[in-house]
């Protein structure tokens, strides 16, 4: 029996996607279990660090996937946008602005509607 995930479903463009390349899905799932395995941090810093990835990498739909991941897990917004106040001094302001765009606008979408 397949355990139940805590994350959010992924869009349906992935699921189209490794539909029709099952082996690429099936690659993806083993590079990703690789790396939860490869050493003892926990499911909060793992999934903070990815986060950080792909802010350093500048990739807005890992982005925004990551902070739907992390919401989803109970991370705080304040540790969230930490992570990209963190990148500010690598990557520079402009592209740590458009992160944080990216971020915040992911968090705004999550709020419940009233």
């Amino acid at each position: 029996m397949k355990k139940k995930s805590k994350l959010p479903k992924p869009p349906k463009t992935f699921n189209d996607f490794c539909a029709r390349y099952p082996d690429l899905e099936r690659a993806w799932e083993l590079i990703n279990r690789a790396g939860e395995t490869a050493g003892g941090l926990d499911e909060k810093t793992r999934r903070l660090i990815k986060l950080g990835i792909s802010v350093g990498a500048l990739r807005e739909g890992a982005i925004h996937s990551g902070v739907r991941k992390a919401s989803k897990m109970g991370i705080s917004r304040r540790d969230i946008e930490q992570v990209v106040a963190m990148a500010a001094g690598t990557i520079g302001m402009p592209a740590t602005v458009a992160a944080f765009s990216w971020v915040r606008d992911t968090l705004n979408d999550l709020k419940p509607r009233r």
